[in-house]
């Protein structure tokens, strides 16, 4: 879900950027907090209609934890291809052995569960991060 949305982290037209009446970085973070909420919100609502045995802690903080993969992604690469980066770490996590070590449990943070403390902190840390960074960056033309 967040790699759908991620498309619309990248401006239209730079010049327009550089002269708006209003900054753009509020208008980033904001635009990286409604991913990742809306995502979440998402995930909840499919949670509750179903018998999934996800707790909703894990679906908020992958939510979270994936917004900011994205924004790094569009400021590195820009909006079109910032899908990449969240795919890419979900991909590779399934393939890295559950070895119960702290490396372990934060490169396969998105597959952990709800409560696994070193999980739990590499997403806050991609989600603040993830979000200053773009925040403060833009997308990448």
């Amino acid at each position: 879900m967040v790699a759908a949305a991620t498309v619309g982290l990248s401006g239209q037209d730079r010049a327009l950027d550089r002269t708006a009446a209003i900054r753009w970085a509020p208008r980033r973070a904001a635009h990286v907090l409604l991913i990742g909420v809306l995502a979440g919100a998402l995930l909840l609502a499919f949670l509750t209609a179903g018998d999934e045995p996800v707790r909703a802690g894990t679906l908020l903080r992958n939510s979270a934890g994936s917004a900011g993969l994205a924004a790094i992604g569009a400021a590195l690469w820009g909006g079109q291809y910032a899908w990449t980066l969240p795919f890419g770490w979900c991909a590779a996590s399934l393939f890295v052995p559950s070895t119960g070590s702290v490396a372990s449990q934060v490169t396969t943070w998105l597959i952990q569960p709800s409560g696994t403390t070193a999980a739990d902190w590499t997403a806050v840390v991609l989600a603040v991060g993830g979000g200053l960074f773009y925040t403060l960056a833009g997308p990448r033309r």
